[in-house]
This record gives structure tokens, C-alpha cells and sequence, in this order.
């Protein structure tokens, strides 16, 4: 039908393709597209309601200011942005341009992203920026990088999970968070890694349950049996990779015995584990956050990947290793410079050849552009001290509910002399807000985003935009003019922003060059690398690698055009020598450990209703009938140890805070271990259990593991914590 918009769901990383068309009043219907590979025609409870929330009854649909009562009152965009102008200038003035920061989101388009971090960059002469993807994805990039020289999620399309003999899930549950990915999952013996019996380990052929916090153990466990019992591939370890020896010589203490003794997860099941995979033909390793979000969340992805490098599997046909990226964008997001360390491409701000490349395309002085900044919770911690920011800018982000140690976090954004949010509804971080601007949302603009397999995708326009909101690429023009930045610099139409960014990008990691929204328009299928054709690239000094065939889906185009690189690393790795390289890596104790104050283990994570910070979807009525309210899950032993009972209120408590959350008991859960979902505000915000300790490689915090104890929640005292 000629009146349908062909575009993507707004939700998770596996962006599944979906067909808007229009509804009654001015509302919107969606289909799934049968035609795209990755969802096949499926879609999730999310995906089926997102245009419930373009009606959202709190939309924000004018600017609004914060009074001298701490009110905020509605005002015209004029105002607001003249507002934040004039006080970005004044306490750039008085402090240092570091003393202004920004803060993107993992859900922005990459065109927003790029935009954003070139805003930072020029028009605010900030090093001060960093994103919500740092919670997400962080630690599995640093590892992929280490090891591969390149992070892309999937380095491999979706598709080729079908036709996989096995693959370990290592802290991801897909069946709840990505339920279209399991259609790609049928054909497998799955291992799924989890403390909890998700959804996806009730469907696996065998489900490892370790004590959290010691998944890095296992790991080392399970390479020490991979090699000990026979199904180390000698000739790939020696052909295509570097320092086995010295990964071999942490992982060779780990016998079977001492890894049941610190994880818990039975001999047998180690053994069966390995040669489930070992045994596999085509096999794949994958991780989530449940891998990632700890103090040591690199060195664990990393182990995964040494455990892959064992076995052969990454850079050979139909098998590998990757992690799944979790926010929409949460790919491109991490790649055009909205990350304290990056510049566009997968640049390195620290990289000389890199400053002068983005600097020419913008048309600076290298020297003029700032070095890299404080990672993502060490920014938000610094906010409103002696030596940090005192001005913040947020798009795409509710920090107070997805950051770690929220109750500080929320202390620090209330200290800022100036905190402009950037939203589509009220969040509890637009709630502290000295300015809100009022922005589109995904069914109402033009972009692209990147999926978890590193495919680059349109996001097409359904709907004209409300009168009163404008979308995030006129909100940076506009105070980039009020700040003095000359206006051509700053384009407003999505696609000229792509075309500077494909400029910025070229010939860098995510080389974004050869991507045109005419060919996305065409339907074909690319995933970056995708170099420029003879038009484009004068002098590329990086060789793509020769790509597999294209996918049924969409055309590789006139032959004069790259095809795209669906299929990484299968003649090389992106080092200088072209081998992965294995990883030392050692065992250790999470930040928080149990104690007799705090004796229990607490881990958070997501429900197939929610999504994120729960702004959007706790909008959407069926979802919020669905999951309305924070819970704490527990077993009936444990529960009956605390004296809280099914149904009833608790109190969670860590030596950081208390949530209060309504108890769920579950048999199949470790008796040591009680799950908080993170999608709520108020007092059920799971994060404000969660410490600050941080991954000192990736900046990521321990999200995965704190340790609290439970008990009932009674009187009014109790109910007023």
C-alpha cells in the first residue's frame, strides 16, 4: 500500500522493520515487514504498541522554564533557547568551557549522534561529553577491540545464527528483551549463563546458574576444559591469533573443581558445556550485559572471547563470537563521537592522524578541538563540584533512573547551575530541569540507525511533528548560532548531516563513506565497513576486506559501489599483523560482596513490557498493565527467612540506598540471589541499590551485583522510605 512509511521499531538493537500506516484521529497502525531478515515478520509486545506512545496524554509540547519558585512554566522557544545561551556563555566564561557538559543517549539517531558530538566539540569547546551506552555496551566493546582490533556487535549478520549447531547466551535474555531474535535460536543446543531461570534458560539444552559476580571464572573454567579435553583448533590458535600462552597459563589453575567451589555450576555441566560447543560444527558465543556490567566486565567478555578463540570460531563462516547490543542506536551511538574518547568513525580523540581528518572536515584548527573527557558516571558524579561541570545538556537520556548510585546522581544534577533536558515526555531527569525542549520522536523524523549486526538503516517519517516541537538537529542549530557559530556549519536536514558524517567517517573503523540514503532507499542491505566508491575516496588508506556475497535481502548495487561488509574478520582480524589476539585475564571479587549487614546477592535487568528508564514505555497502557509496578524477585526460602510474603511491599536495602518493590516469589531462582527490574522511578528505582565502582578499562559500572538484604516493609516510616 502506497500510504504505509517503511521503517523501524524505536526499542531494541535488533531494529526490526516495521510498516507504519495511518489510524484514526491521527494515530498510527503498525505491521511488521515480512521482508526483513532479522525479524522475519515478528514483533515484540513493544514493537506492537510503540505508536501508542506518539499520543501520550503528557507529551511535551512546548518549551518550558523553571521559575524563581522552582516551578516550571510553559514558555516559546525563542525564550528558552536565548535562556540557555546566554547562561552557557556566562558560566563558560567565568569557569572554562569544561565546566559545561553534555550527555547523549544510545536511542539518538547517527545523525544526532554525530551532531551532538561535534556541538560539544565547536560550539561549546567542551571535552565534557559522554553517553548512556557507556552503561550498555562498554565493556564488550573494549574487549572486542582488544582482541579483533575492531568492535562491531555482531560481526556477523543475525541471519547466520539459524543455521548455528550451538551458542552460548552469557548474561543475555533475548526471550524477554529481543524475543524476534529466538526465531534465529530454534536449530541450536543453546547454553544459556545466567544466576536467574529466564525465559531463555528455560528454553536452552543446558543452563549454567552461577553465583553473580563469578562469571569471569567460568569462563576461565571452560577454556581450561576446552583445551584440556581435546577441542582446542591448534592449527587457527596458531595461524590467526597471539598470545595463547599467556591467556593458557591464568586459565590452566581453573580445574573443574575449583570453578564449581567459586561459581557453583556442577562438573558435569562444565564438561557438557564445552563439548556441546567444541563438538558443534557451526558454533556461536554470545554476550549481554549480564557478562558486562561489573568492575571486571571487560576482563569477562574478554574470557568469552578467549573461550572463542579456542575453539576457532570468530573470522570463520557461520560460526563467532558477539555481543548484542542493547539500546536501539546502541551501535552507531557508539561510533560517531558522542563518547568521551571518540571522534566519528571510531576514531581515537588522542590520535593525531585522526583530530586532523575530522578537523578538516569541519573546518578547524586540529589544534582547537579538546582531548577526551570523563567517562560516563565519573562526569555525572562530577557534576555541580568545585572542579566539575556546573552546566549540563541532556538529549535522549533520564540519568536519574538508568544511572548507577541514582539518589547521588540526582543530588549532582540538582547542585548544576544550569540543567537543559532535551525530551519527548516528563521524565524524572526533565523533572529537575531548569529548561525542557520539547523534541520529536521517532515516527515523526528522518535518520538512520545502526542494528547490532552493523547494518545501517532508515528511519522514515510517518507523521508531521505537533506544532510547538522541533526536532534535536534544530535544537543544536539554534544554540549553536546564539553561541556565535556560523550557520551553514549546523544543517537542520537529516540527510545533509549524513553526508558530513560519511565524510567524517571515511576510512576510519566504521568507515560509513560508500552509505547513501539513495541506496538505503533502494533496499540494499549495508553493513559498515563501506568504503567509498572512486567518486567518494580519493586516497583510502585502509583496505577493506573482500566481502561474502550479499544477503537475499536487498542488492549489493552497480559494481562500481561497495557492497558492504556483512561478514568481519574472515580473512583477517583488524590488527597490523591480522591476528586476535587472546587475553590475560584473572578472576577476582565483585566491589560489593555479601555480608552479615547485607547477606544477599541483588542483580537487575529487564522485563519484556519495559524498556530502559521505563519513561516511554510506562506510558503505553498495555505495557504498564503488564509491568506496572517495581517487584523484587526471591526465593520462597530466602523470602521466608526476610519475612516478606507474595504480594506484599519490601524494602530492599544496600549500603547506598533502599527501593521498595512488591515481592515475587520464584523457586528457580539461587536461594543467595534476588532480581530487581530497572525500569521504574520513585522509590522502586533498582539503581538506587547500585554502587559506583567502575570497570577501570571500559568505565562501566557494576550494575550486575550489590549486596542487600530484604525485609518487610511496615508502618508509615517504612512506607515513606
Amino acid at each position: 500500500m502506497s500510504d504505509r512509511t517503511s521503517t523501524h521499531c524505536p526499542y531494541c538493537a535488533l531494529q526490526c522493520a516495521t510498516l507504519l500506516a495511518p489510524g484514526p484521529a491521527g494515530t498510527l497502525t503498525v505491521e511488521p515487514d515480512p521482508d526483513f531478515p532479522v525479524n522475519q515478520g515478528g514483533l515484540c509486545q513493544k514493537g506492537w504498541t510503540a505508536p501508542a506512545l506518539l499520543t501520550t496524554p503528557d507529551r511535551l509540547r512546548t518549551p518550558l522554564l523553571r521559575g524563581p519558585g522552582g516551578r516550571q512554566w510553559v514558555t516559546d522557544w525563542d525564550t528558552a533557547l536565548d535562556t540557555v545561551a546566554e547562561r552557557l556563555r556566562a558560566i563558560r566564561e567565568r569557569y572554562g568551557p569544561d565546566a559545561v557538559a553534555v550527555f547523549g543517549g544510545g536511542g539518538l539517531t547517527n545523525e544526532k549522534a554525530y551532531l551532538l558530538g561535534k556541538f560539544a566539540r565547536l560550539a561549546l569547546g567542551t571535552s565534557q561529553i559522554d553517553y548512556n551506552g557507556r552503561f550498555c555496551m562498554s565493556s564488550a566493546a573494549a574487549a572486542a577491540t582488544a582482541a579483533f582490533g575492531t568492535d562491531r556487535g555482531l560481526p556477523f549478520p543475525v541471519t547466520d545464527l539459524a543455521a548455528s549447531d550451538a551458542v552460548l547466551l552469557a548474561g543475555a535474555n533475548p526471550a524477554e528483551t529481543m524475543p524476534p531474535l529466538m526465531r534465529h535460536l530454534t536449530r541450536a543446543a543453546l547454553v544459556v549463563v545466567d544466576p536467574r531461570r529466564t525465559r531463555t534458560a528455560a528454553q536452552a539444552a543446558l543452563h549454567l546458574q552461577p553465583v553473580p559476580g563469578t562469571d569471569l571464572a567460568l569462563f576461565l573454567g571452560l577454556f581450561h576444559l576446552a583445551v584440556a579435553d581435546g577441542h582446542l583448533d591448534r592449527t587457527y590458535v596458531d595461524t590467526r591469533t597471539r598470545g595463547f600462552e599467556d591467556a593458557w597459563g591464568r586459565a590452566v589453575t581453573w580445574w573443574p573443581e575449583r570453578v564449581e567451589r567459586v561459581t557453583g555450576v556442577p562438573v558435569a555441566d562444565q564438561y557438557r558445556a564445552v563439548r556441546l560447543l567444541g563438538g558443534a560444527e557451526r558454533a556461536h558465543l554470545l554476550t549481554g550485559r549480564g557478562v558486562e556490567q561489573h568492575t571486571k566486565g571487560t576482563d569477562t567478555a574478554a574470557a568469552v572471547i578467549n573461550l572463542a578463540l579456542a575453539l576457532g570460531l570468530p573470522g570463520r563462516p557461520g560460526s563467532g563470537y558477539g555481543a548484542l547490543t542493547g539500546q536501539g542506536n546502541g551501535q552507531g551511538g557508539r561510533e560517531h563521537g558522542q563518547k568521551a574518547d571518540q571522534l566519528p568513525g571510531y576514531r581515537r580523540i588522542t590520535d593525531p592522524a585522526a583530530r586532523a581528518h575530522t578537523a578538516a572536515v569541519w573546518g578547524v584548527d586540529p589544534d582547537t578541538l579538546p582531548g577526551p573527557g570523563r567517562s560516563a558516571y565519573a562526569l555525572l558524579d562530577a557534576l555541580g563540584t568545585e572542579n566539575g561541570p556546573r552546566a549540563l545538556l541532556v538529549l535522549g537520556s533520564n540519568p536519574v533512573v538508568s544511572a548507577p548510585r541514582s539518589a547521588r546522581v540526582t543530588a549532582r544534577l540538582a547542585a548544576l547551575d544550569l540543567l537543559v533536558v532535551a525530551d519527548f515526555v516528563p521524565s524524572e531527569t526533565a523533572a529537575l530541569a531548569h529548561v525542557v525542549l520539547p523534541v520529536t520522536q521517532w515516527a515523526e523524523e528522518e535518520g538512520t540507525t545502526t542494528s547490532l549486526e552493523g547494518r545501517v538503516l532508515r528511519r522514515r517519517r510517518a507523521l508531521t511533528p505537533p506544532p510547538g516541537v522541533r526536532t534535536d538537529l534544530e535544537l543544536l542549530h539554534g544554540l549553536a548560532v546564539r553561541l556565535g557559530q556560523p550557520a551553514d556549519r549546523w544543517p537542520t536536514d537529516p540527510r545533509a548531516v549524513f553526508e558530513e558524517l560519511r565524510a567524517a567517517s571515511r576510512d576510519g573503523t566504521a568507515d560509513y563513506a560508500g552509505v547513501s540514503y539513495e541506496r538505503l532507499d533502494r533496499g540494499e542491505a549495508l553493513h559498515w565497513p563501506c568504503p567509498a566508491d572512486a567518486d567518494l575516496s580519493s586516497a583510502p588508506d585502509r583496505s577493506p576486506e573482500s566481502p561474502e556475497p550479499p544477503e537475499p535481502h536487498g542488492s549489493s548495487g552497480p559494481p562500481h559501489l561497495h557492497p558492504g561488509t556483512p561478514r568481519l574478520f574472515l580473512d583477517r582480524f583488524d590488527h597490523p599483523d591480522g591476528r586476535a589476539r587472546f587475553a590475560e585475564v584473572e578472576h577476582r571479587d565483585p566491589a560489593d560482596v555479601p555480608s552479615p549487614a547485607y547477606p544477599l546477592y541483588a542483580t537487575t535487568g529487564r522485563v519484556l513490557a519495559q524498556y530502559q528508564s521505563g519513561a516511554q514505555t510506562r506510558r503505553v497502557p498495555e505495557l504498564n498493565q503488564a509491568a506496572p509496578e517495581a517487584f523484587v524477585q526471591i526465593h520462597p526460602d530466602t523470602a521466608a527467612r526476610a519475612g516478606v510474603t507474595e504480594g506484599a511491599l519490601a524494602a530492599v536495602r544496600s549500603a547506598r540506598g533502599t527501593t521498595v518493590a512488591r515481592v515475587r516469589l520464584d523457586g528457580t531462582l539461587r536461594p543467595d540471589t534476588v532480581f530487581l527490574p530497572f525500569h521504574y522511578g520513585g522509590r522502586g528505582r533498582a539503581n538506587l541499590l547500585t554502587g559506583d565502582a567502575l570497570d577501570p578499562r571500559s568505565g562501566m559500572p557494576e550494575f550486575k551485583v550489590s549486596a542487600v538484604r530484604v525485609e518487610p516493609l511496615t508502618g508509615p516510616r517504612a512506607e515513606q522510605t
